[in-house]
């Protein structure tokens, strides 16, 4: 696997060859052979050598090797949040209630 601690500074391709080692190591540390793998991710045997390679494949495919590697954690960085600007927040909270309003209801006088 490349050693590029700056990841920006890497082509297209050599971040394919960097993501194929990293399923490759993966998949050898849980002991799992190309088949077994492919046959557990409902792809092509063919398929995961390419990715493997680094050859590059669709998203979904790597996703369904990531289920099959039960490493679909990596995606919790791709997860979105809702975040309110600090300007908002601000504007928010100058606007929030201070005080309760009198609950005193007037007599009409006869």
């Amino acid at each position: 696997m490349m050693e590029n601690t700056n990841i920006n500074a890497n082509s297209d391709k050599a971040i394919l060859e960097l993501i194929g080692g990293w399923l490759k190591e993966t998949r050898l540390r849980q002991n799992k052979t190309q088949q077994e793998l492919s046959d557990a991710a409902g792809i092509n045997r063919s398929t995961l050598i390419q990715m493997e390679s680094g050859g590059g494949g669709g998203m979904l495919t790597f996703v369904q090797i990531m289920r099959a590697l039960n490493q679909l954690h990596v995606f919790k960085n791709f997860e979105l949040s809702d975040q309110i600007s600090p300007l908002l927040l601000a504007k928010m909270q100058r606007k929030r209630r201070q005080r309760a309003t009198s609950t005193h209801k007037t007599v009409p006088s006869k």
